[in-house]
């Protein structure tokens, strides 16, 4: 597929042409934070020429100080001007790769990594790995001060349709912001939980649907917040109802343009490609949740009655498995991992998946623990006659399953590995020292 890659002479003409007074310059750390460079138009031909530096020493996950000087090399095909005017001139945005001193790229951005990884799917014989992502989110109100509450906007639940509503029309403007920066939105709706929102938007290559997430994300809180709510991805922000996912839609293609995981003369019209991608899937699903569900909270919303998949199996039929193959075939075949969720690093997470799918098929991996029925009626004692292994249900377990995997700490390379289980063991120590008030209010008086 790939995306137009801007001349500089063309790039100028746009500036000129958009009245572009500041670049934003973005990049994602390791953890999957947007972090980001205001320069003024005057430094245009410094950034095309590749002359961009900053300290890596100050982000997460990246160098020591002692090797801190960092170069941000733009990636013209993601040129855009945000479509909001700003009162001292309009903004345009480029997302940049990091590289080292030597011009040689760093193997600690995430980015980077997933351009590694891609390049290894090719070298196997294939043109694109597709990804349709379906981020999901919440609007809480904000307090006089502007900081989040969690007092929702409103009670509503899936595609329910009401007068319109603060939430429904930061909703359309999200839309309308999305399709001028050239988003092809193909729906928005209301989700399950109140104050819940998802708006789809149409597949793309693995490395520009990763740029598109962490763009979604960075125009979903700008637009939140002129209308007075704070929009969050955190996954399962309030007890007793569903929390966020970040399904991934994915499909390998051959160099040929066709869809490889699609054979008519299959009853399911799935091809050997497709079968041994989800063996991948299956065998790794413990060890990638760690990076599909990367926080603490992401085991809060993995858990029965809420919709989220807590089962490794795949289904064509149901939504209840780990995996599911939406009933599109031809160039629609895809299999949709409903476990991620929107807290991940897109750049790994998506890398992650990849790594597993092409095991799979550099050992003709099987595709077992295909459940037609729904597994959450299911007894123990029947999911382990079916063999159907649980998620790991906290992220101390899902880091254990990952440190046991060598293809998914590889699908992170190891510098990326080591300092995300840093960050992470870091994380569930802090949480486990945490006393909440539910063990308060239960153990207390009783005790």
């Amino acid at each position: 597929m790939g995306k137009h890659v801007f001349t500089k002479d063309e790039v100028r003409q746009m500036v000129k042409d958009e009245d572009i007074h500041f670049l934003r310059v973005m990049f994602t750390d390791l953890l999957g934070t947007i972090k980001s460079v205001d320069l003024p138009v005057s430094q245009l031909d410094k950034l095309m020429d590749n002359k961009i530096m900053f300290d890596g020493s100050s982000i997460d996950g990246f160098v020591r100080i002692e090797e801190s000087d960092m170069y941000l090399y733009p990636d013209m095909s993601t040129w855009l001007a945000f479509p909001w005017g700003a009162e001292h001139g309009k903004v345009a945005r480029v997302i940049c790769s990091v590289y080292k001193t030597d011009g040689t790229p760093f193997e600690g951005d995430p980015r980077n990594n997933l351009k590694r990884v891609l390049e290894d799917m090719r070298k196997m014989g294939f043109k694109d790995f597709n990804i349709g992502p379906e981020p999901e989110f919440f609007l809480f109100k904000t307090d006089d001060k502007g900081n989040p509450t969690t007092n929702l906007n409103d009670k509503e639940n899936y595609f329910d349709m009401e007068p319109s509503d603060p939430g429904e029309d930061c909703r359309r403007d999200i839309v309308l912001a999305l399709e001028k920066m050239g988003f092809d939105v193909e729906a928005a709706h209301h989700e399950v939980a109140p104050g819940q929102h998802e708006v789809d938007f149409k597949y793309s290559d693995a490395l520009e649907a990763a740029d598109n997430i962490q763009t979604f994300k960075f125009v979903v809180k700008t637009i939140a917040k002129k209308y007075g709510f704070h929009a969050t991805f955190m996954p399962k922000p309030l007890s007793g109802i569903n929390g966020s996912g970040m399904h991934l839609n994915m499909s390998l293609f051959k160099q040929d343009g066709t869809n490889a995981f699609y054979d008519e003369s299959d009853k399911d019209k799935l091809s050997a490609t497709a079968y041994h991608f989800l063996g991948g899937l299956m065998k790794h699903a413990r060890s990638y949740t760690a990076i599909c569900n990367p926080i603490v909270n992401s085991y809060k919303r993995l858990v029965p009655g809420y919709e989220a998949p807590v089962y490794v199996a795949w289904s064509t039929s149901n939504r209840s498995p780990l995996v599911r193959v939406p009933s599109d075939r031809g160039m629609g075949t895809r299999l949709e991992l409903r476990s991620a969720d929107p807290s991940a690093n897109p750049y790994l997470a998506i890398a992650a998946v990849l790594e597993a799918g092409l095991d799979g098929l550099r050992n003709s991996l099987p595709p077992i623990h295909n459940v037609d029925e729904n597994i959450y009626t299911m007894t123990k004692v029947e999911r382990a006659e079916k063999d159907i292994r649980d998620l790991p249900d906290t992220l101390h377990n899902a880091l254990k399953s990952l440190a046991q995997d060598d293809v998914i700490k590889g699908s992170m390379g190891e510098h990326l590995y080591e300092s995300f289980m840093k960050a992470k063991t870091r994380e569930y120590a802090s949480y486990r020292q945490h006393v909440s008030d539910w063990e308060r209010q239960h153990y207390m008086e009783q005790y």
